[in-house]
């Protein structure tokens, strides 16, 4: 594999420690963890006290203040070994953000100092049962009493919605607003409010360890002083912080495409058929071939984005881009290994089951592919 050329030593040694602490605290539970639906809270806290959830958070908040490369590397590594179970990017780098830059002071000491530390997970509601990627639509209402919000409506597919402490949720304070998107604001609703509900642990196709909810809300009433940022400003504060959201998810499909690629080049070398191991076989040789080949140009231009993405670069084209093609990628090369280990690819005992399942999802959250692709068409000025 060629050699990445983005990460200093300090991110290797980073890398390095993190993959320790992994290997040695988390992962032995992930199978209990794929068994429950769900991660345990002790892990969480162990991974602040690490420092591993807010390499990228400000010092003042209990943060290291670094770039978010680190907080790359804690993504591959989790990737790497399978830990899907801890939503690590979900709670760091998509829900996070939106304290680190909209937060008033005193939210930033109530909220994001113990979800750096792993006390306070984080957990963002959009998706409806009626609605997904057409956020402008969303029903959910929140509005003004007084002092409160008194929010009504339901979320689905949430993830880390059983665990959360506290769930930012996109609603609609100006439900006649036109355009309906300029009444759309965040609220910040903290678990155990009267009239806010979590809903069933979802049962899913893969990704078996994250818990992923369904959410409803009935006359909740919610203190103004949750409101994060402005009213009204809500979907402008989505479309800013969605870039990160859909880099993480090339990150990680890169990391997982890698990771079925290697574990499939080892079996393809022990396994013998007709005398001879599978490799062997040109047809094993070219499709190996042809996805290493993939995986590296894939390699290639997430790195470039996230070198311009920590630049502070407008990027919402590129990965739109590589959030889509990433995704893909990772659903093709799960699938093609899964041919070469034949029959054992099938059985849940052979990792490469789990990647096939876990693939499927990546090009549906974060905006569906087919949403990524409306917007760059949009951006090449076709709509």
């Amino acid at each position: 594999m060629m050699k990445r050329t983005i990460f200093s030593e300090e991110h290797e040694l980073f890398r390095a420690e993190f993959r320790r602490f992994a290997k040695t605290e988390l992962l032995p539970h992930a199978e209990d963890w794929n068994q429950a639906g769900i991660s345990d809270r002790s892990a969480w806290r162990a991974m602040g006290e690490g420092g591993f959830l807010g390499a990228n958070q400000p010092e003042e908040y209990g943060g290291a203040g670094a770039n978010f490369l680190f907080d790359v590397v804690v993504m591959e590594e989790l990737a790497d070994l399978r830990l899907h179970a801890l939503q690590a990017s979900l709670h760091a780098d998509i829900c996070m953000p939106y304290l680190t830059t909209f937060a008033t002071e005193e939210q930033k000491q109530r909220w994001l100092v113990p979800a750096i530390a792993g006390e306070c997970l984080l957990a963002i509601a959009m998706t409806e049962p009626s609605t997904g990627s057409d956020l402008a639509s969303v029903a959910t209402k929140a509005i003004r009493d007084g002092d409160h919000y008194v929010v009504n409506g339901s979320k689905t597919f949430i993830s880390c919605g059983q665990n959360a402490d506290l769930v930012i949720v996109v609603c609609k304070t100006d439900p006649d607003s036109s355009p309906p998107h300029d009444g759309m604001s965040l609220l910040l609703v903290e678990a155990g409010t009267p009239g806010f509900t979590k809903g069933r642990n979802l049962k899913k196709l893969g990704l078996k360890g994250q818990d992923t909810s369904e959410m409803s809300f009935s006359d909740c009433r919610v203190p103004v002083e949750n409101l994060l940022g402005q009213e009204g400003r809500g979907f402008k504060m989505l479309m800013e912080k969605l870039q990160q959201e859909r880099l993480c998810i090339g990150v990680s499909s890169m990391a997982s495409c890698r990771r079925s690629l290697l574990d499939t080049l080892d079996y393809v070398k022990e396994r013998t058929v007709f005398g001879k191991p599978i490799g062997g076989f040109q047809n094993t040789q070219f499709k190996l071939a042809e996805l290493a080949t993939e995986i590296e140009i894939g390699q290639a231009f997430v790195d470039k984005l996230l070198v311009a993405h920590v630049a502070g670069d407008d990027l919402v084209s590129e990965v739109s881009m590589a959030k889509w093609w990433s995704s893909e990628l990772q659903k093709k090369v799960a699938s093609e290994c899964l041919q070469l280990f034949g029959g054992y690819g099938f059985m849940d005992e052979y990792p490469i089951s789990r990647d096939y399942a876990d693939a499927a999802v990546q090009t549906i959250y974060a905006g569906s592919n087919e949403i990524m692709k409306v917007i760059i068409a949009k951006r090449l000025g076709l709509g």
